[in-house]
């Protein structure tokens, strides 16, 4: 029997010598932490501390969600950055779907030392997306968008369907955080399922014109669909999101040291 899903929010210390390290990871649209949170386990274990809230209007009801702002799930992402940005020497963004777009807006807006996301949302290619703010006041809901999932018996707990209402904040999130795209400098690392029923290669390539100021390395998902943190390919993201996170910060302290022994041999040329 499967277990019910957990939308409870998760919260971890930072382990461990070395530096401090966090990592703010979010969750997708329509759904709750239940569909990352053994991503948020694995960066626990690896010794970072993980801010992953449960964004408003989720895990509750399709209904509330129809009554949130796209700045609110938003918020709740960046209120997450900013307590751990007070504890840590490094802070990562991290997030799933259109977590991967709040993920990437506060990378934009915030100076993170990295993000790591899975299947981001940046383009609704369905023709209605530019209606919804119409159709929304004659249609409350469309069916779900939940559970694209390969692997057998995996339930995300998702909502059974989609308030329009919402989908267009989403709409209106994804088309400001593709304009601050360009603001991105820290290295970005994308898990892309090489099938994938929801964000389709749109959405990719406005992420790859975005990023002109950012590292870019794509990581293809050979059998896993759009929710892959809850598919087969879900060990591939977390231990290579780790090791990810590890290189960067490694890269960040050699850099550091390499400034200090060149301005120290500047002192005694001087």
């Amino acid at each position: 029997m499967t277990a019910a899903p957990d939308h409870s929010p998760f919260s971890s210390a930072s382990t461990g010598d070395g530096p401090r390290i966090g990592v703010v990871l979010s969750h997708g649209f329509t759904g709750s932490p239940h569909g990352v949170r053994e991503w948020a386990h694995a960066l626990a274990a690896a010794g970072f501390a993980v801010r992953m809230p449960l964004l408003p209007g989720h895990g509750t009801s399709w209904q509330e969600l129809a009554r949130t702002r796209w700045q609110q799930w938003h918020g709740a992402l960046d209120d997450a950055y900013r307590e751990l940005d007070a504890e840590c020497d490094h802070v990562f963004t991290a997030g799933l779907s259109m977590g991967g777009a709040l993920a990437l807006r506060i990378a934009a807006t915030r100076p993170v030392a990295g993000a790591v996301v899975v299947n981001p949302g940046l383009v609704i290619d369905d023709p209605r997306a530019p209606l919804a703010g119409i159709l929304k006041l004659v249609m409350k809901s469309t069916p779900a968008i939940a559970n694209d999932i390969l692997k057998a018996g995996i339930d995300e707990g998702a909502y059974a369907r989609t308030p329009v209402a919402a989908a267009h904040e989403l709409n209106k999130m994804f088309k400001d955080t593709v304009r601050l795209l360009p603001r991105i400098t820290a290295p970005v690392q994308v898990y892309r399922s090489t099938v994938d029923h929801v964000v389709s290669d749109s959405s990719i390539a406005a992420l790859r014109r975005g990023l002109t100021h950012a590292p870019l390395e794509l990581v293809s998902l050979e059998n896993s669909y759009h929710v892959a943190t809850m598919d087969n390919d879900a060990e591939q993201i977390f231990t290579g999101s780790v090791d990810f996170i590890r290189m960067v910060v490694r890269a960040a302290g050699e850099a550091a040291a390499g400034g200090q022994g060149n301005q120290g041999a500047n002192h005694e040329q001087a």
